[in-house]
């Protein structure tokens, strides 16, 4: 049977095989995805092994394995000098290639919105925010401000992506934006909480928390109480997701069954 999967150590928190899982039941595709425990010293012969198996359809990678991939397949994209990351691997006629739909996933639910020259916050200056700093870098987005706790790490990612904007530290009050995003752990739980202000945002912004553990955030309930358009974790999760289903299976998800999916997600928290 055809199949794909998720790997990375470790592997058992990933959300991967209930989305992809639940879109093959609902499209009644005769192919499975599975999740598979791989070690970083196991990587470069995973890959090999399964570049050999007829029937691997290709992977997700999540940590610790995004940046060592780029070393083991092709980069068509060009992820090395961008994201710097990849999270999807998919055979292309026979051969490996990468990508990354990290940056697709958070970008979807916004993509409706015009984003040229307006100002966007974002906090952490992580992983993730490459991914996010390469999406709005793409939609024309004016200014970034990014609050964070490595002035130099952060000036550093808006320089590589060719933004304009300022660093802050992490407690800085918020100014008159049209997005804020938390692209860091603060918030999650087992984390340390994420304290800040949205009185400054104006009525239209747009508040976009990646964490999804828990789903209801405090950043995402004090956006609610302000009446502000709220995005949660769970919408880039299932974004990234569809695009690497496409590339796996050959075949668009349902969008018929969203709630249903999101339904069968949080009862996974």
């Amino acid at each position: 049977m055809k199949y794909a999967e998720v790997i990375g150590d470790p592997i058992a928190h990933s959300k991967s095989p209930i989305i992809h899982g639940f879109w093959l039941k609902k499209l009644g595709l005769d192919a499975e995805y599975r999740s598979h425990h791989v070690k970083p010293e196991q990587l470069a012969d995973y890959i090999e092994n399964r570049s050999k198996d007829s029937n691997w359809l290709g992977c997700n990678t999540t940590l610790p394995h995004k940046v060592a991939m780029l070393d083991l397949v092709t980069d068509p994209g060009g992820l090395r000098s961008t994201i710097g990351a990849m999270n999807t691997i998919f055979r292309q006629n026979s051969i490996l290639m990468g990508t990354n739909t990290d940056a697709g996933g958070f970008y979807a639910p916004i993509a409706a919105d015009d984003w040229n020259g307006k100002h966007a916050i974002i906090i952490g200056s992580g992983g993730a925010t490459r991914a996010i700093l390469f999406a709005l870098s793409k939609a024309g987005i004016g200014k970034v401000t990014i609050l964070a706790r490595n002035t130099l790490k952060a000036m550093g990612l808006l320089a590589h992506f060719g933004l304009k904007g300022e660093i802050l530290p992490m407690d800085a009050s918020l100014y008159k934006a049209d997005l804020l995003v938390n692209s860091s752990p603060l918030g999650m739980i087992g984390q340390e909480p994420l304290e800040i202000d949205l009185s400054p945002l104006p009525e239209n912004a747009i508040v976009y928390d990646i964490v999804y553990t828990p789903l209801k955030t405090e950043l995402l309930k004090q956006a609610k109480a302000r009446q502000l358009l709220a995005i949660d974790g769970l919408d880039m999760l299932i974004g990234q997701a569809a695009i690497a289903f496409e590339l796996f299976f050959n075949a668009s998800p349902p969008i018929d069954c969203e709630d249903e999916l999101r339904s069968v997600l949080v009862k996974s928290l």
